[in-house]
């Protein structure tokens, strides 16, 4: 039987599991391999509750312990058999502060065949906010880990962290400090947050928030808004518009809430103190928005493992690249493209921010990823890809535009193929855009048989009376034909300008 690694892979990349054994659920994650936008090959979680009963016992939930070491032995084996290169084990509070944690670490590291890194809040505080700065680009805020022990918060700035706190904030720590009483709990997470003075510098700022508790309050609120895009990593919510939400759950009036249903039950407990800690933040910090990140502590431990050049690159990017590279028909034409695309809006006279010029260069590497679909469903299958995709460094307004260029690349310039969620999403503004590149990639696409070579030959000349013309080179003059010229024309109707194609030398 063959062995070859299949084409959906990337190649040269040896697979890394770690395993993060948190207060309440322990989670292995095997990914396809150390990069700047790493790729899940393998995701697996339990619900121990390890730190359910730390408060009062001092000591880890002997049931937790037993589930935990049991579960332990396959999760090494599912590592072994993914083929991955080392295996990381991280613990977080749970395992730092109970009395028999270390008893219970050596018998996992026993089981695991590899050292435990039991991290310190500092260290768990750090791995969490460079998980964050991996995942936005130029990320600027407070981020906020909540775990089932702790709540961990750092200034983050682009690629520096400033100062940081560890409080004993997380819901299950919460649950047993308080009985149960929700106007304890915010008590106590004012008092806390209140040692963090700092805190005031988020005053407008972002706050990310990480961890499963708040990751499950916003898949809340995305099921009760009936949100069109369910993708968790960079939902927003607005501190004012959603108090109300927030306050809702953190009386745990949740039962009959839409969505509900769709939070496992271990989770749902932990919700109310979820909503109350963020409002305590929100009294306190003031940001103007929060913004949930699928990156936490082991993306930011796998972060760590690059290279200084490795960590500049734009998340994005690397991503759209790497499906370029398993998708399209050449990777190298998407490149061509990409660069290219900036000469042409520069042509027509359209000024981008750094984020718009970002999406515009996705798009055009992410333009052929659906060829191999019949062609009446290419539009609609690069749709789905890109905005349900696992991209980190865009909004969800980015991701919309990037997917509504390829649905437009496909299936022609026309607004009955757009979706009223996806218009909104996209915003006027990125809609357009969006029409106007799907636009020039439908003529570039005609030109060049989507393969490389051509596309840095393509030239534009202002001329006299006022056309603008793309030129295709005299070598080349038997490229252009009836159908180039009908989509340059549908172009020029889009961008309002004289647009012509024509030869040049």
């Amino acid at each position: 039987m063959s062995t070859a690694v299949s084409q959906g892979r990337l190649p040269n990349r040896r697979p890394i599991a770690v395993i993060d054994i948190g207060s309440n659920s322990i989670r292995l994650v095997i990914y396809e391999g150390v990069a700047r936008s790493p790729t899940v090959l393998f995701n697996e979680k339990m619900l121990a509750g390890l730190g359910r009963s730390i408060v009062t016992t001092g000591e880890l939930d002997p049931d937790g312990v037993t589930r935990a070491v049991e579960e332990f032995r396959r999760f090494r084996a599912l590592s072994e058999q993914a083929g991955a290169q080392s295996l990381h084990v991280l613990a977080t509070a749970a395992a730092r502060e109970a009395t028999n944690g270390p008893d219970f670490i050596q018998r996992a590291e026993r089981i695991l065949g590899t050292e435990i890194r039991v991290l310190s809040g500092r260290e768990e505080a750090s791995y969490a906010a460079l998980g964050v700065i991996a995942a936005f680009h130029d990320a600027d805020g407070i981020m906020g880990d909540l775990g089932g022990g702790s709540l961990e918060l750092v200034d983050v700035h682009g690629e520096t962290m400033g100062e940081g706190i560890t409080t004993p904030l997380g819901g299950l720590k919460l649950r047993e400090m308080t009985g149960g009483s929700m106007s304890e709990a915010a008590r106590i997470a004012r008092d806390e947050l209140a040692r963090a003075e700092w805190l005031e510098k988020g005053a407008g700022r972002t706050f990310y928030c990480v961890g499963g508790t708040w990751r499950n309050l916003a898949r809340l609120h995305m099921n009760v808004t009936r949100y069109p895009l369910p993708v968790m990593h960079h939902y927003e919510l607005d501190p004012e518009k959603d108090a109300a939400f927030l306050k809702r759950v953190a009386k745990g009036d949740i039962d009959k809430m839409t969505g509900i249903e769709r939070v496992s039950k271990n989770r749902r407990a932990l919700l109310p103190y979820g909503a109350a800690v963020l409002l305590e933040v929100i009294r306190t910090a003031k940001p103007a928005k929060i913004v949930v990140s699928a990156n936490g502590v082991r993306e930011g431990f796998v972060h760590s493992l690059l290279g200084e050049e490795e960590r500049r690159a734009d998340p994005l990017i690397s991503a759209a690249e790497e499906l370029a590279l398993l998708r399209s028909r050449s990777v190298t034409h998407a490149r061509e493209l990409a660069e290219w695309s900036g000469t042409a809006f520069a042509a027509f006279g359209i000024e981008e921010t750094e984020d718009e010029a970002r999406y515009r260069r996705a798009a055009c590497l992410l333009a052929d990823i659906g060829w191999r679909a019949h062609p009446e469903y290419r539009g609609t299958q690069s749709l789905n890809i890109i905005s349900h995709g696992s991209f980190i460094g865009v909004d969800h307004p980015g991701r919309a535009f990037i997917a509504l260029a390829n649905l437009f690349r496909h299936e022609g310039l026309f607004d009955d193929a757009l979706s009223p969620e996806m218009r909104n999403l996209a915003t006027p503004r990125y809609v357009e855009r969006a029409r106007l590149l799907g636009g020039l990639l439908r003529v570039v696409y005609l030109l060049t048989a989507s393969m490389p070579g051509i596309i840095p030959r393509l030239k534009w000349e202002k001329r006299e009376d006022g056309a603008l013309a793309l030129l295709v080179p005299r070598s080349h003059a038997a490229l252009m034909g009836e159908r180039p010229h009908g989509r340059m024309a549908h172009l020029a109707r889009v961008t309002g300008l004289n647009l012509v194609l024509d030869v040049g030398e």
